[in-house]
């Protein structure tokens, strides 16, 4: 325990001695880890939000696009892939699925008394509010007598809302889409930022959205869809589903044998792992550039432990001239320079913490700190501590006692 214990007293001293060096080899080391902390917290909480968005749209839900054909070796875009009938044939021939709800959207001119805009509308059935977990803010959904008579009422995605009727009740009141005039019945809870936001967009019975826009038929006078969801009973059925769809749609498409698809299936658990994915490796980025800072911090510590056993040569000889071993004085100077970078660690954590806190308190962004970042930073401080400590405190041992005494 001696041994230990002396080594570790010296090297308390030598910090508590020389304030201001023990001062600014921490700060390097605060510097470093703050930022670790703030970036990764940063990229963590943009990963979780992005996630928690996706999967409130429900893990087992399946969307089916338009896709792209092939004609003639030259491959294009495809628009009038799906249709209503496509969505019957799935709802009938394929197991395993709760619900399926084809929609059709066009952009419109939307007129509130002197305010307009133009927005994405959405003609859906009755089942897309519960298959894409859609919920009522406030008012009501419209039902599936209201969907079967063609009603003209709508529901306001949030920032429409407050775009045409900046904060005042749009419950009961008219609005001009396009050409017919519709009644709101309902506003929706805000999904927050998304690519294809339900916030930006209005959603009307799709029988409605046939009388505002004239639906696209196929060449055989099937009607076009933009887009079929649906949701599987169990996510453990999701791929089995998906390949009975990917059949069913190229048999009714009669799409021939080595032809690609011309329509998309993308699930949202595909969605969710490709983007975890993507924001794990970003935020790693994040926290490698934020380490180059932490890395300048360690040179400062090697830098100041050489300094260090500059000035006290003579204090290194009189030791080793006492019988201090070469790996006493060795340990007692690995343990300063881990001391200081562990100390800087924890500084750089509660900094780094406060100022993740601060950002996500301003609304600027959101921010996660995570047991496994502050781990890896404090570990990584003293990691660099003792690799940056390593040889001075090995130079200090190599010292010898004579020409060490003989110093001034």
């Amino acid at each position: 325990m001696k041994r230990w214990f002396e080594p570790l007293s010296s090297a308390l001293v030598g910090v508590a001695t020389h304030k201001l060096r023990s001062f600014l080899t921490i700060l390097g080391i605060v510097i470093g880890v703050g930022a670790v902390i703030t970036l990764m917290s940063v990229g963590r909480g943009a990963q979780s939000q992005i996630l928690s968005n996706i999967q409130s749209m429900g893990s087992n839900l399946v969307t089916i696009m338009p896709g792209a054909f092939t004609f003639g070796g030259v491959r294009g875009a495809a628009s009038d892939t799906l249709t209503m009938e496509d969505a019957e044939a799935i709802s009938k021939q394929v197991a395993y699925i709760s619900a399926v709800a084809p929609s059709y959207s066009s952009n419109l001119q939307l007129v509130v008394g002197g305010e307009n805009m133009n927005s994405r509308v959405s003609g859906v059935t009755a089942d897309y509010m519960s298959i894409n977990n859609l919920k009522i803010a406030s008012g009501t959904s419209f039902s599936e007598q209201d969907y079967q008579r063609g009603a003209k009422v709508a529901m306001l995605g949030s920032n429409v809302k407050e775009t045409l009727f900046k904060g005042a009740d749009p419950i009961g009141q008219q609005m001009r889409m396009g050409t017919i005039i519709v009644r709101v019945i309902g506003v929706l809870e805000s999904k927050g930022g998304m690519f294809n936001s339900p916030d930006d967009a209005i959603f009307i019975p799709l029988t409605a959205m046939q009388q505002a826009v004239a639906q696209p038929r196929t060449a055989q006078g099937e009607k076009v869809v933009s887009s079929i969801t649906l949701t599987v009973s169990d996510q453990k059925y999701t791929d089995y589903v998906i390949n009975e769809i990917t059949s069913l749609l190229r048999e009714r498409h009669r799409l021939a044998f080595g032809a690609d698809d011309d329509f998309r299936i993308i699930s949202m658990e595909e969605i969710a792992s490709t983007l975890s994915e993507a924001m794990g490796t970003m935020t790693l980025l994040l926290g490698a550039i934020a380490a180059i800072s932490l890395l300048v911090g360690g040179i400062g510590v090697m830098n100041i432990m050489l300094v260090s056993v500059l000035e006290r040569t003579r204090e290194i000889g009189i030791r080793k001239a006492l019988g201090a071993r070469e790996q006493d004085i060795w340990i007692q100077f690995l343990i300063e320079a881990a001391f200081l970078t562990f100390a800087g660690g924890i500084i750089g954590v509660i900094g780094g913490w406060g100022v993740s806190y601060l950002i996500a308190k301003m609304g600027i962004i959101p921010t996660l700190v995570t047991p496994d970042i502050v781990i890896l930073a404090v570990s990584v401080s003293v990691a660099i501590g003792l690799f940056f400590g390593f040889y001075p405190a090995w130079n200090a041992s190599r010292l010898d006692p004579i020409q060490a005494l003989r110093s001034e």
